[in-house]
């Protein structure tokens, strides 16, 4: 029996400490999602609460139960309590089942638990993140010595850094122009473009960074909701008429509901005339850079200033695996420190690097090793498989939507997202009670730990939503859910008395 006092590092530590409590941890695992019995556990949030509650008890008790019991009767409850997406029926985030051989690679990492903020913490991790920045820099488009990059805890972090990197470009430039040409003050207030379907996360950092989300201009979208060109030139020219300082231009590529990507070529022909920083968010169709069938959604990638990706998306990573990746190693100079007690000039000076100037956070753990193993493991070539199966998968889904009477699809999938509704003759016409009804049937799904499916809005309308990441699903799986999901309707339609929700 392992001591909870042992250690999982050291010679001895992996074998004679961590390797026993790995057999209870997946046994746990396994009784756990046995007693949960599906993608999700069937009841309500109370419920879950109350269960928790109850098995968790005092959650720091003066005494322990020792490192046995306590894994194992916690471990079984987050299993038996949790949303697992590697069970087809689970597709609503963009929330992928990791790959075993990732999974392991994480457990490696914990065990060492470096930390990239000084080489001496992480000598290996240290020379590792730079390679991989420089292998994904080079698969975006990036090509020479001068891109760079770092690991981030994911697109939130990466867009982040994108506009701070973006700030200090516009701020630098404009301070050596004379106000009186640009036709901008001095004093001028910054305007980010982004299309009315971005992340949210542009509008949130911006406040972070003391711009105020209000200087986030939301550009107007085509019919398959991709930023429009014509457009976005319109919003710059009314920013700078209004004396504002065009700061820079968010593209997507991959809404998180539709998978949009927006014409990467035109928007980087405005950014250049404009002299405006080009951010990519690709968290979600980065993925397709692993593919040579799919690659081409991407065209126009690599004109970007800066570029974020998501490998636990369409990467089958753990989280946290994003990747912010710049143009320009000298703009990482922004956020450039150094610390005595991390980096010394002479520790320098003798030739070891540091990586504390690459990323926002301090204290950061090796994530690339996931990203090495993984990689290494499968190549672009295998990864670019699992994208096209999922791609391939949500075209499928989207044919069945299609011949289903009950259901109606929103578009065709661009990567690997299906949006659709429920609706009978009746509810065609009444968008507010299409809407109920679209909702108690997700919530259904939900209470009876039958599916997971994804929620999201267009222009007042309530539509359902598959995730396909898991490229293991098989048609049949799919056929299965879409039967779920129109029995679900069905039985809401004839329930007596209705729920409340439609009542």
């Amino acid at each position: 029996m392992t001591s909870p006092f042992a250690l999982a590092g050291g010679i001895s530590g992996p074998h004679e400490n961590l390797h026993p409590l790995l057999t209870v941890v997946v046994d746990a695992l396994a009784k756990g999602a046995a007693t949960r019995g599906g993608p999700i556990p069937a009841g309500t949030p109370a419920e879950m609460d109350a269960l928790v509650r109850r098995t968790l008890g005092d959650p720091a008790p003066g005494t322990g139960t020792g490192a046995t019991e306590a894994l194992r009767t916690l471990t079984e409850l987050l299993a038996r309590g949790a949303a697992d997406p590697a069970d087809p029926a689970c597709a609503a985030h963009l929330h992928c089942p990791p790959l075993a051989v990732a999974v392991a690679a994480e457990l490696a990492a914990a065990t060492l638990n470096q930390s990239l903020d000084s080489w001496d913490q992480s000598p290996a991790a240290s020379a590792m993140e730079p390679l991989v920045i420089r292998a994904l820099a080079g698969l975006a488009g990036y090509r020479g010595p001068a891109a760079d990059g770092v690991v981030t805890s994911g697109g939130t972090e990466s867009n982040l850094m994108g506009l701070l990197f973006a700030r200090d470009h516009a701020l630098r430039a404009h301070r050596n122009v004379d106000a009186s040409r640009s036709g901008v003050p001095a004093d001028a207030r910054p305007a980010v473009f982004c299309s009315a379907s971005a992340h949210f996360s542009v509008a949130r950092n911006a406040g972070f960074l003391g711009l105020g989300e209000d200087c986030v201009v939301p550009v107007p979208t085509d019919e398959l909701h991709r930023m429009r060109p014509d457009e976005l030139r319109r919003a710059i020219a009314a920013a700078v008429g209004e004396g504002r300082l065009p700061m820079a231009i968010v593209a997507t590529a991959g809404t998180t509901d539709l998978g949009a990507i927006d014409p990467l070529p035109e928007i980087a022909v405005i950014a250049r005339e404009n002299e405006v920083w080009f951010h990519v968010d690709a968290a979600f169709g980065g993925g397709a850079l692993f593919s040579d069938r799919l690659r081409p959604l991407l065209r126009g990638i690599a004109e970007a200033d800066s570029i974020g990706l998501d490998l636990h998306k369409l990467g089958w990573l753990p989280v946290a695996a994003g990747v912010f990746l710049s143009r320009d190693a000298a703009r990482f100079s922004v956020i450039d420190r150094r610390v005595e007690y991390l980096i010394s000039d002479d520790d320098h000076d003798a030739g070891y690097p540091s990586l504390l100037g690459h990323s926002l956070r301090t204290t950061r753990r090796p994530d690339v090793f996931k990203l090495a193993v993984t990689l290494r493991a499968l190549g672009t070539e295998g990864l670019g498989r699992l994208v096209e199966r999922c791609h391939e998968l949500a075209r499928y889904a989207a044919s069945e939507v299609r011949l289903r009477p009950r259901l109606k699809l929103h578009s065709t999938p661009t990567l690997s997202t299906v949006l659709f509704q429920f609706s009978t003759p009746v509810h065609a016409t009444d968008t507010a009670e299409r809407n109920r009804l679209n909702s108690e049937l997700r919530r259904d799904l939900l209470r009876t730990g039958t599916a997971v499916i994804g929620r999201t809005e267009f222009d007042g309308e309530v539509w359902l939503k598959l995730t396909l990441l898991n490229p293991h699903t098989t048609e049949r799986d799919l056929d299965a859910l879409l039967d779920s999901v129109a029995q679900a309707g069905e039985r809401l339609l004839t329930a007596d008395p209705l729920p409340a929700v439609l009542a």
